[in-house]
């Protein structure tokens, strides 16, 4: 079968012909249609070990030897993965798929997606509350700014890098003001756009921004660190914790039926609120260029289109 191959750590993936997977106990072959790349695929920080050579993890929807249409995540056996003709999931990771949900949003409120609702219905945002999503560009912060509205924000904010994917966000409605970040003086421009202080910040990115948001929060604030895009370590000044609480959420390592249950919750709440996620579209052969627009930051939820 043709796949999107990595060689060695480090390597760029490589369309080529591999191994076909064959049955494995307790798991189930899928013929996959439409694949998706997320930034945990760029350095292998999958849940199972990685050997070379072995195919991009991903994840993705395809069709069974049955007919089922199904969602997988980054758990395909390896070294097989979303980014070939077929794959091998255990079955306890593979989801039926709605019929009125089509491939990409299936992928988008997978992995991204619940990584914005499960924080952000636990910081139990109350009606009217002023919401700064930090990271707020990609596929996790354009969902997160959505489901904040729904679980009852007055007042949503957008911070991140580029200006033009900021500006896109608020054109759309799905930002009530955005921040560029990183140009200077984040404490500042962060605390100009927060009115009386940020209620709860979604922090899809962590590091330096994350000490700026952190100063624009009131008292009482609840900050919901989800990524680390930004850096993996930063040091707190105490004073600026007091009365404030911060929570490092993780969603992939709950166990698989209750991620499939937040999904399926999350795909009727974006189905109802009519969620609009950007998307970038390849196919399996343009796999390189996926895999440096997801190094540069697409602003977007990158998926591929490997069979028709």
């Amino acid at each position: 079968m043709r796949a999107a191959v990595l060689a060695r750590e480090g390597a760029r993936p490589v369309v080529r012909q591999f191994n076909d997977p064959r049955p494995v106990p307790g798991a189930v072959v899928i013929n996959v249609t439409t694949a998706g790349l997320g930034y945990w695929d760029l350095g292998g920080h999958y849940q199972f070990p990685v050997d070379y050579p072995c195919v991009i993890r991903g994840e993705g929807v395809g069709r069974t030897e049955d007919g089922r249409r199904v969602y997988f995540g980054e758990r395909s056996v390896p070294p097989f993965g979303a980014w070939a003709e077929r794959t091998v999931v255990p079955a306890e990771e593979v989801w039926d798929v709605p019929d009125d949900v089509d491939d990409k949003l299936a992928i988008a409120l997978a992995i991204a997606g619940t990584g914005a609702f499960v924080p952000l219905r636990q910081a139990g945002i109350q009606a009217g509350e002023n919401v700064l999503v930090l990271g707020a560009t990609g596929a996790l912060g354009q969902i997160g700014m959505q489901l904040a509205r729904y679980f009852g924000a007055g007042r949503v904010v957008a911070a991140g890098r580029n200006e033009t994917a900021l500006a896109r966000l608020a054109d759309r409605g799905i930002a009530d003001a955005v921040v560029r970040i990183g140009g200077g003086d984040d404490a500042g421009a962060l605390g100009a756009a927060a009115d009386d202080g940020f209620d709860v910040v979604l922090d899809v990115v962590y590091g330096e921004p994350f000490l700026a948001a952190l100063k624009a929060t009131r008292r009482g604030a609840r900050i919901m660190s989800v990524g680390v895009q930004a850096g993996i370590t930063a040091t707190v000044n105490l004073a600026d914790m007091l009365s404030r609480t911060h929570t490092c959420v993780g969603t992939g390592q709950r166990p698989p039926e209750d991620r499939r249950r937040i999904w399926a919750q999350l795909l009727d709440v974006a189905r109802s609120e009519k969620f609009t996620i950007d998307f970038a579209e390849y196919s399996l052969d343009a796999v390189a260029d996926a895999w440096a627009a997801m190094a540069s930051s697409p602003h977007a939820k990158i998926v591929a289109t490997i069979a028709s």
